[in-house]
Parts: structure tokens; C-alpha cells; sequence
């Protein structure tokens, strides 16, 4: 039998929804409804499934109570029995339900992302194996209803990307999306190999929240901004104005280079994906120093570990963070993620409720 939630904590969820619907009712100030009613949707389902809980438990004592009475009657003992069994199990799985829905939640889940993807170790087939990740995630995205708006592409000599940056954008896209960040390898033979050799490459994804100014402050003396020419693949001109812009944040060094034709669009976008990385950066940090847990690891897509390989003569993909491994890399390649993402989310969740415990 599951553990059974505390009462003192349920009543607090109870308590904090009536006052919202009663805020609500009562019509709160323009600058305080919309967070009050965003509040009032976390908690709705939340609320739903203790009322529910509730009357089934409810419903149980009846059963205590019937068998109290029933005697010697044992047809009426079995069917108590037979009715106590039952209202266990649904009152388990309304409590393991309740459970992850009162879990941490993640601020940033509900954001967009700017998803990095950049070829590694490999030459021209670490960037065609980035250009097969970009895909496989384009394709993901269709299939989620989200949108994918292409910022800047390096492309590779022989195909693929040396570096491709985009925004997706759509419901929950962090929450999905989140635990891809790291280093992907593929095991295949190139199409340029005319020995029949199997190569190992590399690339890296990295997959941000989107930040709000809110969120970081960037200040004017912090940053450097350097305009120059655009150019694209081959190095033509893609106009004769100096509309890149490259912004250099001196504190960190981290640098963001846009290059598309407006400069005012390009210095936009710079300044939109520094802040995300800069966001990013401050949520790593904030994860290693309240733990070292295998949880903060994943939860901040370290991008230096190997989560992934992609072996392409066993048909196979394995993740190796929840040793995962799926011989349908055909359709995984094609975007079909869903078992592998659903897999994370279910290992990240167990983490933190033996935290919990």
C-alpha cells in the first residue's frame, strides 16, 4: 500500500485554491489577476484529484464500517472484502497520481527554448550528424504542434551543420525538451568511407529557456557589440551593409553572433539567446550548489556527458543516463521521441520523490 499523503498539506493546497477563487470572484486589480488566475489553473486539477481522493477514502470507511456490522454474514463479509480491495487500489492510484502533480515544478517548463545544436568530434560527419539531429527534433516539434524559427546555420562542407541555432516555441517545449542537452554520438559508416568502416562521431545539443528580462539583468558596461559584414555560405555577401552583429559578454565571455540582414533584428535576437544562455547558466549553478545529485546533473543538461549514442548497424538507440536502450533508431531518427522523453521525465520524477520520502 502507498504511503498516504499528509493531511496538514492536502488541507494547505485546499485552502490556498478557495482564497484564490474567492480573489478571483472578488475582482482583483489588472496587475495582480493575471498571476492569480495562472495560479488558480495550477491548483484547479490539483484540487480535483484531493476532492476525489477524498470521497473514495471516504467511501472506504463505509466499507470498515459495513464489515463492522456484517456479523457472521459471510456473503456479506465477501462482498465487503471484495469492495475494500477494490477501493485500495483506486485509492492507490489516486495517491501516486496526486503525488507527481504535487511535486516541484519547474518554472521554466512551460517556456520556449533556443535549441543549439553544434557538430563535435568527427569532421564533415559530426556536422551531418547534426544536421540528422536538427531533423529529428524539426520532426518532433511538427508532431507536438510547436514552431521551429531558424536563427542562424553554419553549414557543413560536406552537408549538415558545423552550428545551427533556432527557437521553438509552443506548450511546455522546456518540460519535453529539457533533458536532451548534451552530447549525442553516432556509430555508423559515412557515405564517404569506401571501406566499409563504422566511424564514431559527435555532436552537442544544448537546449535553453527561454529568460525574460526579469530574469537576468544585463548590464550596458557588461557587454560588448561589434557590427560587421554578413556573408554566407562559400563567403559571398549576403548584402553590402555591416548588419552582423556580434555581442560579447565581457563578464563571461560568452559570445552571440547574428547575421542576418537587419542589424536592428539581428542585435534583437543576439541580445534574446545571450540572455537565455546567461539564464541557463544561472539555473546550472543554482542546481549544483543546492545538490550533487544525479537529478541536478540531468536536470541541467551537462553538456559535457555523453547521454546519448546512436548506433546505426545495430538499429539501435541508447540513452545512457537511465540505461535506455530501443532498437527502433529508423523511427527515432524520424522524430519519434516520445518513449525516450517519456522515459526522462519518468526517471527525473522518481528522483524527486525519493527526495521527498
Amino acid at each position: 500500500m502507498t504511503e498516504s499523503l499528509p493531511t496538514a498539506r492536502l488541507d494547505a493546497v485546499e485552502k490556498r485554491f478557495q482564497m484564490l477563487e474567492a480573489e478571483l470572484a472578488a475582482g482583483p486589480a489588472p496587475e495582480r489577476y493575471g498571476k492569480a488566475a495562472a495560479d488558480y489553473a495550477e491548483l484547479e486539477p490539483v484540487v480535483a484529484a484531493i476532492r476525489q481522493l477524498r470521497e473514495v477514502e471516504q467511501e472506504r470507511k463505509g466499507i470498515d464500517e459495513l464489515l463492522a456490522d456484517a456479523g457472521s454474514d459471510g456473503e456479506m463479509r465477501r462482498m465487503a472484502d471484495a469492495e475494500a480491495n477494490t477501493l485500495d487500489n483506486k485509492i492507490e492510484a489516486l495517491t501516486n497520481d496526486l503525488r507527481l502533480q504535487m511535486l516541484p515544478k519547474d518554472e521554466a517548463d512551460a517556456r520556449n527554448v533556443i535549441l543549439e545544436i553544434r557538430a563535435g568530434t568527427g569532421g564533415d560527419e559530426a556536422a551531418l550528424f547534426a544536421g540528422d539531429l536538427f531533423r529529428m527534433y524539426e520532426r518532433y516539434a511538427a508532431e507536438q504542434g510547436w514552431k521551429v524559427a531558424i536563427d542562424s546555420v553554419s553549414e557543413g562542407e560536406a552537408g549538415g551543420y558545423k552550428e545551427i541555432i533556432a527557437e521553438v516555441s509552443g506548450r511546455g517545449v522546456f518540460a519535453k525538451m529539457k533533458f536532451e542537452s548534451g552530447v549525442h554520438r553516432v556509430q555508423r559508416v559515412p557515405a564517404t568511407e569506401a571501406g566499409g568502416r563504422i566511424h564514431t562521431s559527435a555532436a552537442t545539443v544544448a537546449v535553453l529557456p527561454q529568460a525574460e528580462e526579469v530574469d537576468v539583468e544585463i548590464n550596458d558596461n557588461d557587454i560588448r557589440i561589434d557590427t560587421m559584414r554578413s556573408s554566407g555560405a562559400g563567403g559571398q555577401h549576403v548584402n553590402t551593409t555591416d548588419s552582423a552583429v556580434r555581442i560579447t559578454h565581457l563578464p563571461t565571455g560568452i559570445v552571440v553572433t547574428q547575421s542576418e540582414k537587419s542589424q536592428h533584428q539581428n542585435r534583437a535576437r543576439a541580445m534574446q539567446i545571450l540572455r537565455a544562455r546567461l539564464y541557463d547558466a544561472k539555473r546550472s549553478q543554482a542546481d549544483a550548489e543546492r545538490s550533487e545529485s544525479r537529478r541536478a546533473q540531468v536536470g541541467s543538461g551537462d553538456r559535457s556527458e555523453r547521454i546519448r549514442t546512436y548506433n546505426f548497424p545495430q538499429g539501435r538507440v541508447t540513452d545512457h543516463r537511465i540505461n535506455l536502450t530501443l532498437y527502433k533508431l529508423d523511427r527515432v531518427i524520424q522524430g519519434e521521441l516520445d518513449e525516450l522523453i517519456d522515459a526522462l521525465i519518468a526517471d527525473h520524477q522518481a528522483a524527486l520523490l525519493a527526495e521527498m520520502t
